[in-house]
């Protein structure tokens, strides 16, 4: 008897507890872990994922990164909508990266580390919150553009093009099935150096530069301006759900952008919800709810020594007018911070 095999769940053949399990919230897998020793090594495991997926039992994460007054940079995943967990550090933070999400992991591109740009591409494995290091680009960058499309990391620009490989690695795509860089092609004009902001709609990746904004079409390997419509409205960091480029504009509103009708539009239905200004607002899709980050001094007067770092989630929609419209499910002051930090970026992931 002492030889024989126990059932993670007794009674039940394992294919069966494995079902079960693989439905449990990710937020309740560290009390799970507590039950038993197989629980906790068949959650620690690929397997368990793997299957989360198949089972389409998978949750959307919001994972965020703070930049602290020391310089100092710090990983946050949202821990049951009301408060950031940290996470392992990166082995070694840059200034400027650009960001990229394909299945369970979360890319950091490049950078400048001591005011040199890199080429080194950091991998958190967000299953088990580990980092990895990745495959590094040809062409060192700093504050690049970066979007997914068809499961392919796209990164454009970062780069001065004063030379043969900067010139023709300007552009670059990762395959995660080949584990490789490759050069694309791009016309000198577009070449512009630094890239502010970036996003995929459908299909295309926008990447908004000092000098104007350009698009790639990778599917046609088109390159387009991106028109004065969407450039001169474009402002800070924006997220795409359900195929409309949201931002907060410095007027204190969320605005959305259709590609389709070139035409931005206010997001209403927010004004007793979200406070009047969101200083270092940041968004992310989170499982189709727009989530907005943003950080407060945290009292009216604004004195102390931390600040507070708050959340919203939002339900947004069109009627069938075109407006867009908008609720806040949950709003919550999360983390507090040393005073003089700031929000880098935030992400969804899907484990």
């Amino acid at each position: 008897m002492k030889n024989q095999k126990l059932n993670l769940i007794p009674f039940l053949p394992d294919d069966v507890a494995v079902n079960c399990l693989v439905r449990v919230p990710r937020s309740q897998h560290a009390t799970l872990s507590l039950v038993s020793k197989s629980f906790r090594f068949l959650l620690s495991s690929p397997l368990f994922f793997t299957a989360r997926s198949l089972l389409h039992s998978t949750q959307h994460i919001l994972y965020l990164s703070i930049r602290t007054r020391a310089a100092t940079l710090q990983w946050f995943t949202l821990h049951n909508n009301s408060h950031l967990i940290p996470l392992p550090p990166l082995p070694s933070p840059a200034i400027g990266s650009a960001y990229a999400v394909i299945g369970h992991a979360i890319y950091v591109i490049g950078g400048s580390i001591n005011d040199i740009p890199s080429r080194h591409v950091w991998i958190l494995d967000c299953r088990f919150h580990r980092w990895l290091s990745g495959p590094s680009m040809r062409v060192s960058r700093e504050f690049a553009a970066a979007g997914v499309v068809d499961g392919k990391i796209y990164v454009i620009g970062g780069c001065v093009p004063d030379n043969w490989s900067r010139s023709v690695n300007w552009a670059e795509v990762f395959d995660p099935v080949t584990n490789r860089w490759e050069g694309i092609s791009s016309p000198p004009e577009i070449r512009v150096k630094w890239m502010h902001a970036s996003a995929v709609v459908e299909g295309k990746i926008y990447a908004m530069a000092d000098r104007g904004g350009i698009s790639l079409d990778p599917v046609s390997a088109a390159w387009e301006s991106v028109g004065s419509e969407l450039d001169l409205g474009w402002r800070g960091r924006a997220s795409v759900v359900n195929g409309i480029l949201y931002c907060y504009d410095y007027l204190g509103k969320i605005k959305g952008f259709d590609v389709e009708k070139r035409l931005w539009k206010e997001l209403k239905g927010l004004d007793k919800g979200l406070p009047r200004f969101l200083c270092g607002a940041t968004m992310a899709d989170v499982g189709g709810k727009l989530v907005v980050v943003w950080e407060s001094q945290g009292n009216a007067n604004g004195k102390g020594k931390e600040m507070e770092i708050w959340c919203a989630e939002i339900d947004v929609n069109k009627n069938k007018d075109g407006e867009l419209w908008g609720e806040v499910c949950w709003l919550s002051n999360v983390l507090s911070v040393p005073k003089g930090s700031s929000i880098v970026h935030c992400s969804s992931v899907a484990v």
